[in-house]
């Protein structure tokens, strides 16, 4: 089993910390890559197919709906996820994950219809947020403060570099096979590292009664607001509607739009930690920070290809390679923020995060103009990843240091949730005014032009909050583990 984490109040002669290539780290470190790895690959991998399998199915009118149902479905999981993860430790949860990401695989694999697909896709967002907030939190509990950044760098690395071989492999089974070949196989290769996780996580700290959890670090009036599931459902179903609503400007469309967003504003404050819409200093800082900046880089990440293929006429290849680079930038970004453990403070990465994407941003935006080289716009892509590599494992780290160790499964939901709430809301705005200018001009790129400038402003936010999300040392003493003695014997007996 995993061993807890070390109390920073331990005295000076208590053995020292495992590393992370200790035996036991060791293995549970590459459970938890091959876990996310898979992940990101079946997350990454069947977007390319999901036009196809909508052009197959007779359903491509529903294709918006069922592209986003992923992420409005990650939004349930995340919250189930860090609920269920304080409750009961992590592993509870990340079994749920692995076991219904392979059976949604399989509900995907065997669709003959567009709505089975649909319904395959949703289940598996729910699937990807209980894995994803599952192994944050089990990080967060049991590794010990000093080797967090950089399993989370690898966390991030290994969510990321799929996208380098997804696609182009999905592609070839795809063509030589089917699409329905891609779900198969990925359900087969997520079991063995799936397993292998499930059981290194036996006998994980925070399970209640179990000796030395953190409960009794716990603070009076340190109690966290827990989102119930209702309003969990109603914002996972909002983002859907939101997302299809706005591809189109009729009646149907607009309806959509509106209750979407009704429910978000009536429900999504309450799957978060209050203040976050002020930017409370802290967790609620940190949570709002996440949404900015997942909502403008993935926002990016959608626009500029668009851009590229139908208002600059770049070739695919072209287009593939930002991708790539991109995947690339990402994980030697984040590789850079695990090397910085305790030499520059994290809130400053987030901020330097941001400048880089603004920057990003801005290129994106010069290449709107006709004379400047079209494929420079690939470098923003890039450009973007490094900033986000920096920023994102930061906010996790950030995340778990401003919460006690029997609640990083309610923090690293709330993350979750906010990430994809930022997608979603982010996306639906620029796509809004992206839908508004092309149809006030005969010219796609003024459209575009506005998209880009409109990301400017949460990245900005981000940068000017950024301060909002430092640590200070009662952060650092609410989120320790154990006590001393529990931590060295455990650590003992794991190493």
């Amino acid at each position: 089993m995993l061993p807890v984490t070390n109390d920073p109040r331990e005295p000076a002669e208590s053995p020292p910390a495992p590393g992370l290539f200790s035996r036991t780290y060791l293995a549970a470190t590459a459970s938890f890559a091959a876990v996310m790895f898979l992940t990101g690959f079946a997350a990454l991998a069947v977007m390319p197919l999901l036009p196809v399998a909508a052009r197959d199915l007779d359903g491509v009118g529903l294709y918006p709906l069922v592209a986003g149902a992923f992420v409005a479905a990650s939004l349930l999981g995340g919250v189930l996820g860090g609920a269920w993860a304080d409750r009961s430790g992590a592993r509870r949860p990340l079994t749920a994950g692995v076991i219904l990401s392979v059976a949604t695989l399989l509900v995907s694999a065997t669709s003959t219809t567009i709505w089975q697909l649909g319904l395959g896709r949703f289940t598996d967002g729910i699937a990807a947020g209980l894995v994803a907030v599952s192994v944050n939190a089990a990080i967060g509990q049991s590794y010990p403060e000093h080797l967090r950044a950089r399993v989370l760098s690898l966390m991030s690395a290994c969510w990321i570099v799929p996208s380098l071989a997804g696609p182009p492999l999905a592609g070839l089974v795809a063509a030589w096979w089917s699409w329905h070949a891609v779900f198969f196989g990925l359900a087969g290769l997520t079991l063995i590292p799936a397993a292998a996780a499930v059981l290194l996580l036996r006998g994980q700290p925070g399970q209640p009664g179990q000796p030395g959890a953190s409960q009794q670090l716990e603070r009076p009036g340190a109690s966290v607001r827990r989102p119930a599931l209702p309003a969990a459902v109603a914002v996972s179903v909002a983002a859907a509607l939101t997302q299809y609503g706005v591809t189109a400007w009729n009646v149907r469309h607009a309806v959509c739009v509106s209750a979407g967003v009704v429910l978000l504003v009536a429900f999504a404050p309450r799957l978060l930690p209050a203040h976050t819409w002020r930017a409370g200093g802290g967790l609620p800082a940190t949570v709002l920070l996440r949404a900015l900046t997942s909502g403008a880089y993935f926002t990016l990440e959608a626009f500029v290809p668009l851009m590229l293929s139908t208002a600059r006429h770049v070739p695919g290849m072209v287009t593939g390679f930002g991708f790539t680079g991109a995947a690339l930038a990402w994980a030697g970004a984040s590789w850079v923020q695990g090397r910085l453990h305790n030499r520059v403070p994290r809130h400053r990465l987030v901020a330097v995060g941001a400048a880089i994407m603004a920057a990003a941003v801005a290129v994106a935006a010069l290449c709107t103009i006709p004379a400047v080289p079209a494929a420079v716009a690939v470098s923003s892509m890039a450009m973007a990843a490094v900033g986000m590599g920096l920023a994102t494992p930061s906010l996790t780290l950030l995340s778990l240091a401003h919460t006690s160790a029997d609640k990083q499964g309610y923090a690293s939901g709330a993350m979750q949730t906010s990430q994809n709430l930022g997608q979603t809301l982010v996306l639906a705005v620029t796509s809004a005014l992206f839908t508004t200018l092309s149809a006030a001009s005969t010219s796609r790129l003024p459209a575009f032009a506005g998209a880009f400038v409109l990301l400017i402003l949460p990245i900005v936010g981000t940068a000017c909050l950024a301060g909002r999300t430092r640590i200070v040392a009662a952060d650092r003493q609410r989120a320790s583990g154990p006590s001393a003695a529990a931590a060295n014997a455990q650590v003992s007996e794991g190493t």
